[in-house]
Formats: C-alpha cells, structure tokens, sequence
C-alpha cells in the first residue's frame, strides 16, 4: 500500500485499488487500534476524493453529450445517418 504517496497525485485506479485494500484489511480485523484508525482516515479521504472526481468527470460527460446534441440538431437533415446500414447490402 502506498500511504506515503499524496492522494491528490493517484489515479483514479490507484486511488480505488488503494481503498479496496484498506477496506479489506479493516474488514479483517486484525489490526491495531491505532492502524485502524489511520487506515480509516485515509480511506475517508480517499472516497471522498474518489466521489468528487467521478462527479466530475460525470458532469464533463453531461456537458460533452449536450454539446454533440446540440451539434447534431444543427446538421441538415441531408447529412444525417443513412436509413439502413452499409452492411445490410452485402
């Protein structure tokens, strides 16, 4: 585990992966209070960064899709999607 290294600098992966084992080593229950609590801190710290990230990424993709339908909505009906596919002519 790499408590050292900063939350803000890990990936969301790496974030994730770090949570599933802090999560699984206090579900275990053999620690020390004192190792249970700080796994737990940073657990906390790292779902909430977690969330806020996914949140955001979640609104950028929000954003992008009103984009490219506003976009689409503004092409000529001449230049949309054929009626069937390409494939269907073989």
């Amino acid at each position: 585990m790499d408590n050292d290294k900063p939350i803000e600098e890990l990936s969301y992966k790496e974030g994730s992966i770090e949570l599933e084992r802090i999560v699984r080593s206090l579900e275990a229950g053999d620690l020390e209070l004192e190792e249970a609590l700080e796994r737990y801190e940073r657990a906390s710290r790292l779902l909430k960064s977690l969330r806020a990230r996914l949140a955001d990424a979640e609104q950028k993709v929000s954003v992008l899709m009103a984009a490219n339908e506003a976009e689409l909505e503004a092409l000529p009906t001449e230049l949309s999607a054929p009626k069937s596919a390409f494939i269907d002519e073989e």
